[in-house]
């Protein structure tokens, strides 16, 4: 039951809270009303570096939301020149993290990392495209047992400076598994290869590690949406 409400500090957070903790008690002995204040951003800070629990479809042919946001673009585009893949159009699902969102990601397939490209970048709106091209990134391919493979790409935003990444090389993931983090802003991109169909549309939430973004044994055409 304390699951629906409390979730973990991720580890990358623990230095940032203690920090804050200190900054709090400090403050408090300078300050009262200061002290507040450090004890406000605190906790804020608790709240950005949760890592929640989530249940994470498995059956094959699904590819799950890498991170928790909203579908900003649904379109055609390659994938990173630096992971060596197929020059043909893919499906590149974008999602945009504000600052309230949990910046875990998760693989949105199991795999073999097949690959894992760290490129220097500028800092714009993530949640614009052209974000994906200019600002500092981490890209990753991922070798399923089954299907192509899939490519998705942590991207820093106009505040998130830093990206983390706790999985190397040539490891064995699982569908869901978290494999970083991003501080504090941020898009991840994920490129869907034929035959997969998308199963999510511009403007709607995911979450990370439980929405069903693609599924590659669907027949039926790609979903629509309407606001209301």
């Amino acid at each position: 039951m304390l699951r629906r409400f409390l979730a973990p500090c991720h580890p990358d957070g623990f230095k940032f809270v203690a920090a804050g903790v200190v900054a709090t008690l400090l403050l408090f002995l300078v300050w009262a009303p200061t002290g507040w204040t450090a004890a406000v951003v605190t906790l804020w800070m608790v709240y950005f570096f949760r890592d929640p629990w989530r249940v994470t479809p498995i059956r094959p042919g699904l590819l799950i939301s890498p991170a928790d946001g909203i579908v900003v673009s649904i379109a055609a585009a390659t994938p990173p020149p630096e992971l060596a893949m197929d020059d043909m159009a893919f499906v590149r699902i974008g999602i945009f993290l504000n600052i309230f969102d949990v910046h875990v990601t998760r693989a949105p397939v199991g795999g073999r990392v097949a690959a894992i490209r760290y490129t220097k970048g500028r800092f714009v709106n993530a949640s614009l495209d052209k974000a994906s091209e200019h600002n500092e990134r981490l890209a990753i391919r991922i070798a399923p047992p089954e299907g192509p493979d899939i490519a998705f790409m942590l991207v820093a935003g106009l505040v998130a400076r830093r990206i983390v990444c706790n999985i190397y090389d040539g490891q064995q993931i699982a569908t869901g598994q978290r494999v970083g983090i991003i501080r504090f802003g941020s898009r991840v991109d994920i490129y869907c290869p034929p035959p997969y169909v998308p199963m999510v549309v511009a403007g709607q939430r995911m979450v990370g590690g439980e929405t069903v973004l693609a599924d590659r044994l669907a027949e039926e055409p790609p979903r629509q949406g309407v606001v209301q």
